[in-house]
């Protein structure tokens, strides 16, 4: 069996089918890439998947049904676009926050949020508050607090959309290396194909609350719907201007 196994999930918002019998796997420290465009269901699989909508169907992490669980109880980090940091708290409490309502103690608190800084590229913004920081440095605060509570599986939904293309780009980066170091299970999903590929080690495609899981990337761009054909063969036909 899988880390996360999603068996036959299915959505309607009055009467109209939003989700159509959703059902994949995905193993341990692996991340399951999902393009698709808005309106497609996926920022529903992923509320679905979080507890935060009720939806028909399974939901299963590390063999265990969690689909009747409230979210607090599922060991899972829902993250999206708004960074929604804590305005009154600087970033080291912002990322501490979860551990402090744990009540570890607080030598284990300023050792687990120190090495995170230093990993997240932080450390001189420690004292910080969010109004005197970039929004690249925002959503890396936010990823801090998501990780620093080591979710069992953690779910992306479009969490670099508001972003230049430079910090976009260095933020893809940093989640890839987090992603590896910490061994993380989380499933990402965007409407950006080059994100999609860039992201996943496993790639999905979503429409019309469809979902379909490849066997490899050559499958993925083997699949007319993807557009991944018609990128490479645009790329191919560019010629750059000439001066």
């Amino acid at each position: 069996m899988d880390f996360l196994d999603i068996k036959n999930i299915q959505k309607s918002f009055g009467g109209a089918r939003v989700l159509n019998g959703i059902t994949f796997g995905l193993a341990e420290h692996q991340t399951l890439a999902i393009l698709g465009r808005s309106g497609c269901g996926k920022t529903t699989l992923l509320k679905i998947i979080a507890g935060l909508l009720d939806g028909d169907g399974q939901v299963l992490l590390q063999e265990q049904d969690i689909s009747a669980l409230p979210p607090q109880q599922r060991g899972i980090v829902y993250l999206y676009q708004e960074t929604l940091l804590f305005p009154h708290l600087n970033v080291f409490e912002n990322i501490a926050f979860g551990l402090r309502l744990r009540a570890l103690p607080e030598a284990e608190i300023q050792s687990r949020v120190g090495a995170l800084l230093e990993s997240l590229g932080l450390a001189g913004h420690a004292r910080s508050m969010p109004t005197a920081l970039s929004g690249g440095q925002k959503q890396r605060v936010s990823f801090g607090r998501a990780l620093i509570v080591e979710p069992r599986l953690l779910l992306l939904d479009e969490p670099f959309g508001a972003l230049d293309t430079e910090t976009r780009g260095a933020m893809q980066t940093l989640f890839k290396n987090i992603a590896a170091r910490q061994g993380i299970t989380s499933v990402f999903v965007t409407h950006d194909l080059k994100e999609a590929v860039l992201m996943g080690d496993r790639l999905g495609y979503m429409e019309s609350g469809l979902l379909h899981i490849y066997d490899s990337l050559d499958a993925f761009a083997a699949d007319e719907k993807t557009g991944m054909r018609q990128e490479i063969e645009f790329w191919k036909k560019f010629k750059p201007f000439q001066s």
